[in-house]
């Protein structure tokens, strides 16, 4: 049996070194690991690449606002750092730089790390922080464990002889993480430390992040979530740090070729066999999200080109009103218009915890308004209760079954997909508003196939289990291509003076 290590001047010495790190991890970086030493895994290696220098130091800069914070009696503040990545720019060697900064400058810090898949946490994530571990000049501190990295216990044993803290949340875990079961994600807090690592962040589910959220209720002042990925889905809690979240966290997309040190051959290879503007280039070397997304139904460059789109004026075209019902406490309901070509022809309306009533009253008054063509409502749910108070009122409009049975069986294996197929087929040319919320929506969704091959837009209620909330911008526009309405310069319209349903027209060129 080894004999028992015990603390010596040295060690003591290196621990007072190591914590005076604990607010500049580019320093503990610089010391901790053997950069540019003869015979040494980092021997052809200085420093590390600019990209990670960089994140290294908003973490200092973080860390000394927050201790001026502090001394002013006001809450220190979360850091909250998404990076986007092409291939093989050293996503992981940072993430466990971080780690370990913490584990070693923090005792009784906790360093929570997961990725994408079990596979991913397993093989590559957590065996490189345990690789860095063992390379740093402190390798003797750590205890390793298949999932965990935690303080050897003679150096426990000498902080505790002349301190007081506890050291039950200091390690450095992997944490696995269940999409059916979000809450087991959730564990130990800490008021010395906390950190969470993401791994290939862009795979890892909407429904898991709010619950690493829950991680950092303790305000101390080194409190760090870390999330970094290839930017391989369009859609996503990844993809809103860039996006709908973009206030909250502090991005950075890492184009593969400026990392020196690489092969840039290899870049220019991937370009120049899928094209500059492929979805393999942005991913793999510009570290942008794709356009589009693997089972993404509709593509989100198609939905940012419709944003960006000038309209194309079309007075002849039939104006029409689309209206989704909110159906959860934390939905919206929806009133879209569209005019031909034109979604972006008013300014939607979207109302919050609202009632039938209610939101037949907001319908009531765009009707009276704008004088649409048609009015379409989707009357499944509580949407049958808005349409019979219109009635009731003598408004016509146009009950929407989006679960009923499709008009093209051969392809479609419902009304909902149908509707949003021929969205779907409207949107290369269409114009829609800027507005984040809706590119959401029409992105969100994915597709599958039923047993007789028809294609099928994923259900609302396993988009809210994947964590995304019901599209309801994306059905209150997709229920306008219902039927085709009449234009108001076709001549039967002008013979006869009414608007009414034209289901001999096209409805793609209205």
């Amino acid at each position: 049996m080894p004999e028992k290590h015990t603390a010596t001047e040295e060690d003591q010495q290196l621990i007072q070194k190591m914590f005076a790190f604990a607010d500049n991890p580019l320093a503990y970086v610089m010391y901790a690991f053997p950069w540019g030493r003869s015979h040494s895994p980092l021997e052809q290696y200085e420093k590390p690449r600019s990209w990670q220098l960089g994140d290294l130091e908003e973490i200092r800069d973080h860390i000394a606002n927050n201790r001026n914070l502090a001394l002013q009696k006001q809450t220190p503040g979360l850091l909250k750092m998404a990076r986007s990545s092409g291939r093989g720019t050293g996503k992981t060697a940072q993430l466990s730089w971080i780690a370990t900064w913490l584990f070693s400058c923090i005792p009784a810090s906790t360093v929570i790390v997961s990725a994408n898949t079990e596979q991913q946490l397993k093989t590559f994530t957590f065996p490189e922080i345990r690789k860095w571990a063992t390379m740093s000049i402190h390798s003797h501190w750590f205890d390793h464990n298949a999932m965990s990295l935690r303080p050897a216990p003679w150096l426990v044993d000498a902080l505790k002889a002349t301190t007081d803290y506890d050291d039950a949340y200091w390690y450095i875990q992997a944490r696995l993480w269940s999409d059916e079961s979000p809450d087991s994600f959730a564990g130990a807090h800490s008021m010395q430390g906390m950190a969470v690592l993401f791994d290939e962040a862009s795979g890892i589910p909407a429904s898991i992040w709010p619950v690493a959220q829950g991680y950092f209720t303790d305000p101390t002042l080194h409190r760090l979530w870390y999330a970094i990925s290839n930017p391989r889905n369009p859609s996503g809690a990844f993809f809103e740090c860039f996006n709908a979240e973009r206030s909250s966290w502090s991005t950075r997309t890492i184009d593969a070729r400026s990392v020196t040190e690489n092969d840039a051959q290899l870049y220019e290879d991937i370009i120049a066999q899928y094209g500059a503007d492929s979805d393999e280039a942005r991913v793999e070397v510009y570290g942008q999200f794709p356009r589009q997304g693997d089972n993404q139904f509709i593509s989100r460059g198609e939905v940012e080109d419709a944003m960006h789109r000038e309209a194309t004026d079309d007075p002849g075209a039939p104006l029409v009103i689309g209206v989704d019902p909110a159906r959860f406490g934390d939905d919206e309901a929806v009133i879209a218009f569209r005019q031909g070509r034109d979604a972006n022809v008013l300014p939607w309306q979207k109302y919050k915890r609202c009632s039938v009533t209610e939101l037949a009253g907001y319908v009531a008054e765009a009707i009276e308004k704008y004088k649409p063509d048609a009015c379409f409502i989707e009357g499944d749910g509580v949407g049958g209760g808005v349409i019979d108070v219109l009635k009731s009122l003598q408004y016509r409009v146009i009950e929407v079954t989006a679960g009923g049975s499709p008009d093209n069986k051969d392809t479609y294996a419902n009304r909902r997909t149908e509707l949003w197929g021929k969205l779907r087929d409207w949107l290369p040319t269409g114009t829609l508003p800027d507005d984040p919320p809706l590119a959401d929506d029409l992105g969100a969704p994915l597709y599958d196939y039923s047993l007789k091959g028809q294609l099928k837009l994923e259900a609302k209620d396993k988009m809210k289990k994947r964590g995304y909330a019901s599209p309801n911008n994306g059905d209150a526009l997709a229920v306008t291509f219902d039927r085709t309405i009449a234009r108001k310069d076709h001549p039967a319209t002008r013979r006869g003076g009414n608007r009414r349903v034209a289901k001999d027209l096209d409805y793609a060129v209205i």
